[in-house]
């Protein structure tokens, strides 16, 4: 980490003698458990650190790399008095904010990315990890022009897991933390020199209902994004377990491993996370 030669690839395990390399974007399902709306989460930025780590979308097979800009390594500043990231950050897969989809709600369009996710758990998670949570609520946040919402989950298996069902119960059992929330995403761009970031609803929480609702709509615009639908323009849609074998999109097991083999001569270093799962839906 810290090193533009930093990339994190996923690693499928349904075959322990079988490697398969997969798209955090794309082969983990967005469903653990469909029944009880239990979605996967796929962490990018483990709490209190601040390095801008994210699914690189662009790339093949959608490593977690660093951002850069302007050939620089990009950290989010502290938003004081907090440090870092005030939540494990990251994204639930097999979704897409649509940047040619004005959302009603916010005016505005998508932001071209996976739909993310703000844990709120006890554990600080490990970068790359795929961790199943419920979503409690959601923000609209407006972020230079275009719609970027915070999906506010708990990891199932966190001890406060039970007694956390819906945005009131953050409020109530976690007093301050939505606001300093808003708080953080408000102002987390100032330091670089942008404006602040602004909300629709007048800056507040939607409910778990609503939440679910988002997230199942930028789940459909994903499957006509991956069933080529919609124009990807310069989104690696490339997966190994989701679309049919005649796919311009499908990527082989040995294609995967012959370009990861290509990454690790290229990059300073290459680690690999293993996640015991993988899809049972496939498009054509």
């Amino acid at each position: 980490m810290h090193s533009k030669g930093f990339t994190l690839i996923t690693r499928g395990q349904n075959n322990p003698q079988i490697t398969l390399y997969i798209s955090p974007f794309h082969d983990i399902p967005m469903y653990a458990d469909e029944s009880q709306n239990i979605f996967h989460m796929v962490v990018e930025v483990p709490r209190w650190t601040n390095a801008k780590m994210e699914i690189a979308t662009k790339d093949l097979l959608n490593p977690i790399k660093q951002d850069v800009k302007k050939g620089k390594l990009r950290y989010v500043a502290n938003v004081f008095p907090h440090k870092g990231y005030i939540w494990n950050y990251g994204a639930i897969p097999q979704t897409w904010e649509d940047p040619a989809h004005k959302d009603g709600d916010t005016g505005c369009c998508g932001d071209n990315d996976p739909i993310d996710v703000c844990e709120i758990g006890s554990k600080v998670c490990s970068r790359g990890e795929v961790i199943k949570v419920k979503a409690l609520g959601v923000l609209a946040m407006i972020d230079e022009g275009e719609t970027d919402w915070k999906v506010i989950a708990i990891n199932v298996e966190d001890p406060e897991a039970n007694s956390l069902n819906n945005i009131s119960d953050v409020q109530r059992l976690k007093p301050g933390y939505l606001e300093a929330t808003v708080d953080w995403f408000r102002r987390y761009k100032v330091p670089d020199g942008k404006p602040e970031n602004r909300f629709a609803f007048n800056d507040e929480f939607k409910d778990k209902d609503f939440a679910i609702e988002v997230i199942k709509s930028t789940h459909n615009f994903w499957k006509d994004l991956i069933s080529q639908q919609t124009n990807a323009g310069e989104l690696n849609c490339k997966n190994t377990c989701v679309s049919a074998c005649d796919s311009l999109f499908c990527c082989s097991a040995n294609e995967a491993k012959a370009a990861v083999g290509e990454v690790s001569k290229t990059l300073f270093t290459t680690f690999h996370k293993l996640v015991s799962i993988l899809p049972q839906v496939f498009f054509s």
